[in-house]
């Protein structure tokens, strides 16, 4: 299974999200997983929307560019990005892990 999943200038992706962490920052976890700690708690769908306002700072890009397709109530999430090109956003993405881990 690829990292990234590209479709037209969609790029969708799965993370792991750990709410509840001292740091807020997209990592890599042993496996190569993208890994997305947070400050947020899990109630409420308050580490949901922190992982949307993540990633739309992040990227630079409107919070409803960024997308949770999947997983809304799980760790592992299917997120989706929209808003510029998809060579553009993973570019960005795997700079962004590389520079937090």
């Amino acid at each position: 299974m690829a990292e990234f999943q590209i479709e037209r200038e969609n790029v969708s992706f799965w993370l792991k999200v750990k709410p509840r962490s001292a740091r807020e920052r997209l990592t890599r976890d042993s496996s190569g997983e993208l890994r997305l700690e947070l400050h947020a708690a899990p109630s409420g769908g308050q580490a949901n929307e922190a992982c949307v306002r993540f990633f739309a700072r992040a990227l630079r890009l409107p919070q409803a560019c960024v997308v949770i397709l999947s997983g809304r109530k799980a760790r592992r999430k299917l997120l989706r990005v929209t808003g510029r090109s998809a060579a553009e956003t993973v570019t960005q993405l795997k700079k962004l892990a590389r520079s937090r881990a």
